[in-house]
């Protein structure tokens, strides 16, 4: 299987300018078979994270479901706005 946490968290503490604020949880969904990955990060990161027109999230989210394509599973990514 592989390690979607790692692979978003590795992709969002490069873009962000507090790094250590940085949290990933992976979330699974038993009946439907999606893992759900959680990013959260410091408020002033977040348009960071999420780009221009959502650019940067649509191209983390792109990775995450490559990689999910050849291990067979599906995955979805959402940011959380506290």
């Amino acid at each position: 299987m592989v390690n979607y946490k790692e692979l978003v968290e590795f992709i969002v503490k490069r873009l962000v300018t507090q790094p250590d604020d940085v949290e990933v949880e992976v979330e699974t969904k038993e009946g439907k078979g999606v893992i759900k990955i959680l990013i959260r990060v410091a408020h002033e990161d977040v348009g960071r994270v999420i780009g221009k027109r959502g650019a940067t999230i649509n191209a983390i989210r792109l990775l995450a479901k490559a990689a999910a394509v050849k291990a067979g599973e599906r995955v979805d990514v959402d940011i959380i706005e506290d």
